[in-house]
């Protein structure tokens, strides 16, 4: 079902710091800054030859980067996105099994403007899963 890995998120305190990061430190490419209002965050892509890292910032109090952040002060790994054809039937597959996808259940438009949703970190080894359609 699941494709190739799309990115790996990582939770920042500070967007413009941990871009300078990889920028300066890495030599990698770092995108802009794109607000997604509908998941409380910021995010910054970093391109790599073979997959990206997205790098996360809260956007408003409520965000659930902030409430990752209270609990990991220094941030760290968010969640893993993987990649897949059909997301409603890879939904109703995982649900059929048993696997339980946060929200409403419904697909979103995520920062890379194609359907996405999470499924619960418990049902997968402690790891909070994004699928993203391709």
């Amino acid at each position: 079902m699941i494709g190739r890995l799309n990115h790996v998120a990582i939770a920042v305190k500070d967007l413009d710091k941990a871009a300078s990061v990889y920028k300066n430190a890495l030599g990698a490419k770092v995108g802009p800054p794109l607000k997604q209002p509908e998941h409380g965050v910021t995010v910054i892509f970093i391109e790599l030859p073979n997959t990206k890292i997205e790098l996360l910032e809260p956007l408003g109090e409520n965000s659930p980067i902030a409430k990752f952040l209270e609990k990991a002060p220094d941030g760290g790994i968010h969640h893993v996105c993987y990649e897949v054809e059909d997301i409603a039937a890879a939904r109703d597959q995982l649900k059929s099994q048993g696997a339980r996808v946060l929200g409403d259940g419904n697909p979103k438009i995520g920062a890379h403007g194609k359907p996405v949703l999470f499924l619960h970190p418990k049902d997968f080894c402690g790891t909070l899963v994004e699928l993203e359609q391709v």
